[in-house]
């Protein structure tokens, strides 16, 4: 019988990350040093007034380990649209529109090309999501950082700042059974699971594949497969928040479907019930080489650790269902219903290839 092959066992541990994060309530000490008032706790995140009636909604994030793969195929000319997806992607979800970007790499050496390379990646980023990058830093860290080539090694981080009026905040609150949860498509595996997916699937790291290897059903070779860039939703979230009232936003990425979770302390007595996915080839390539490496990924693993086909979505009353998806496919988007809101408090339920999984 086939061992499972968990998160766990790619090398991060899912449960001490998550009572790690208990440690960021020591952070909420600094809370009382707003200067405008209060700061508001949303669901995914905590924005800070500024001057009347305004929040200001501040987030940092990473691609994590997808920088490996772009030292591997010596492709960075568009991990650099992953780092601010992953920051704009986040500061949308309190109905904020990014205002500024500001970058931070941290390499083995700044090799002119290379940096060219990074920053065109954030540039069109940047871009997508009508925001100036305005600042700034790349630091040579030899010592700290270690590549799998040499001197091609680094690290990548982006900062997004938002702005969203304090009638325009998407709170978490008033989530009702019957309400409908929307999402649009991500583009594949996004900056998310990372870890698992290149220990079974790419030789470098143990798995199966050849770098430039193309399984049967995907459209490129496997590394560029994986690494395709994360989508930016700001267009269509901003322009659906003008003239829709949305309860929820959430984008999938860490945790998979668990993250809708952190909405229940905003909306008590909520669960989920998803009942249509449609993920791309790449993520029943992990499952299935898994299988022929001796292991499985069960179905639960899947949607505990990647977007599935979905990268993000939002919660509307079942009134504007029809009106969302209207709007969302005027910005060039698919959305789709995907599931709606339950009376059973915190249960995941997720209705794929006619099996039922409850997520916990």
């Amino acid at each position: 019988m086939p061992k499972n092959f968990t998160y766990d066992d790619a090398g991060v541990n899912r449960e001490r990350r998550h009572e790690s994060k208990k440690a960021l309530k020591k952070l909420e000490r600094t809370f009382p040093f707003s200067r405008y008032g209060k700061v508001l706790h949303l669901p995914y995140s905590n924005i800070f007034p500024y001057l009347q009636n305004t929040y200001l909604d501040l987030v940092i994030e990473g691609v994590g380990t997808k920088v490996l793969l772009a030292e591997l195929a010596q492709k960075y000319d568009t991990i650099g649209i992953d780092a601010v997806a992953m920051a704009v992607n986040d500061v949308i979800r309190s109905g904020a529109t990014p205002l500024a970007i500001s970058d931070n790499i941290h390499a083995q050496a700044s090799d002119p090309e290379l940096v060219n390379e990074w920053l065109e990646g954030i540039t069109e980023g940047a871009i997508q999501a009508e925001c100036p990058v305005t600042s700034g830093e790349i630091g040579d860290v030899a010592e700290i950082i270690n590549g799998i080539t040499p001197n091609a090694g680094f690290d990548m981080i982006v900062a997004a700042i938002g702005q969203v009026a304090e009638k325009d905040v998407i709170t978490g609150k008033n989530i009702k059974p019957e309400d409908q949860i929307i999402a649009l498509p991500s583009s594949g595996l996004h900056s998310n699971g990372i870890t698992l997916a290149r220990k079974i699937l790419l030789k470098q790291w143990g798995g199966k594949h050849e770098t430039y290897e193309k399984p049967e059903g995907l459209q490129e070779e496997l590394v560029l497969e994986m690494l395709k860039p994360t989508k930016i939703y700001v267009k269509p979230l901003i322009q659906l928040t003008k003239e829709v009232k949305v309860k929820a936003a959430v984008h999938i990425t860490g945790d998979g479907y668990l993250k809708f979770n952190n909405l229940v302390n905003h909306s008590p007595g909520i669960g989920f019930k998803f009942s249509s996915f449609k993920p791309q080839p790449i993520f029943a390539l992990i499952q299935d080489t898994a299988k022929q490496l001796g292991f499985e990924i069960t179905d639960e693993e899947m949607f505990k650790t990647f977007n599935m086909g979905w990268g993000f979505a939002v919660i509307v009353d079942e009134a504007d269902t029809e009106n969302t998806i209207d709007i969302l496919s005027k910005e060039k988007e698919q959305p789709e219903i995907i599931g709606k809101i339950t009376t059973n408090e915190r249960a995941i339920e997720i209705l794929s290839k006619s099996k039922k999984i409850l997520l916990s």
